[in-house]
């Protein structure tokens, strides 16, 4: 039990084979592998934006833009394709992630140099961005039949079993894994979380190192803004409405905490993939919409209840150890 309690992963894995399991009871045909493939499929573009908003999380920030970022950076390159059908899709993938850098920038700057409280910036640039996504369209729809066929028909390409938007996801967390485990931008970030003000004796830049890890959140909005509008064959202002609280759930509910400095690449994904798999499990029961929300923010709830107790426990440990000391 101890065990489990320490390492959060083993908590979620549990629970994941438990609703699976529950599940297969009404209904055997979902635990099928092609269904569960799917299903993570469906929950790719949730755990690209995860780890994005996990980086923020990590540095005692928060990035409420990042759906806003994802809605406009869609219609960007959702526009451009209707307009200029020769332009490449990777060049297209390009435009949307340096898009969402610069938008992800905006944020950092006024973090980093007017030291603004993160939830007050990016409060104010998620409705900034989807204004700007009513300007740029002039409030209009790009279609599926507007999109070219390769626009479409890159993210459903299958390699090895696998639809392409499997593999971006796959390839994103192996990438998020080397860079805060193995790099010192990693070490940093989860060192600002930490203790803001040891970061600084210790020689590194906190206000930068937040501005780095919003341009990291932003591009990840804009790689998702392209998987997005290619995924559901549109691009529209009300695209991914809302979506950053669902962000913000996988975030919490795989152990990285609201206070900075905690958790994992690990935690995010099976965080994204517990909800993932909630929400095409409870219509199979029959559950209505409603419920799943209700559902959802119960998650969050006793998860943050849960990452509270342990933080608190965490911090008995330290003062015993010092009091021996």
């Amino acid at each position: 039990m101890k065990l489990l309690l320490k390492y959060r992963e083993l908590l979620l894995v549990l629970a994941i084979v438990v609703l699976t399991a529950g599940i297969a009871i009404r209904s055997p045909s979902f635990v099928e592998p092609g269904n569960l493939l799917s299903i993570f499929n469906d929950t790719s573009i949730l755990i690209v934006l995860a780890l994005g908003q996990m980086v923020v999380i990590l540095t005692r920030s928060i990035d409420l833009s990042i759906a806003a970022n994802l809605t406009l950076t869609g219609m960007i390159v959702g526009m451009l394709n209707a307009f200029h059908p020769e332009i490449p899709v990777v060049a297209l993938i390009l435009i949307g992630m340096f898009a969402g850098l610069v938008l992800g920038a905006f944020n950092g700057i006024l973090v980093w140099k007017l030291d603004i409280p993160p939830i007050v910036v990016t409060l104010g640039t998620l409705t900034i961005y989807r204004g700007m996504a009513f300007v740029v369209s002039g409030g209009k729809w790009v279609n599926a039949d507007q999109m070219s066929p390769d626009f479409i028909g890159f993210t459903r390409t299958v390699v090895l079993g696998l639809p392409a938007l499997s593999w971006i996801a796959i390839a994103t967390i192996i990438i998020f894994y080397i860079v805060l485990t193995r790099t010192p931008l990693g070490r940093a970030l989860y060192a600002v979380g930490v203790n803001p003000t040891a970061s600084v004796y210790a020689g590194i830049d906190v206000g930068r190192s937040k501005f780095i890890a919003f341009c990291i959140s932003g591009a990840i909005g804009g790689l998702a803004g392209y998987l997005w509008v290619s995924r559901y064959v549109i691009a529209s202002v009300e695209i991914a409405n809302g979506y950053e609280l669902s962000v913000i759930a996988a975030c919490v509910i795989g152990g990285i905490s609201i206070a900075g400095g905690i958790g994992s690449v690990g935690g995010a994904v099976l965080g994204a993939l517990f909800l993932g798999l909630v929400n095409n499990a409870l219509p199979v029961i029959n559950v209505s919409p409603f419920w799943q929300m209700a559902i959802s923010g119960a998650a969050i709830i006793l998860a943050v209840i849960f990452n509270a107790r342990g933080e608190r426990q965490q911090g008995r440990l330290i003062l015993k150890r010092a009091e021996r000391a």
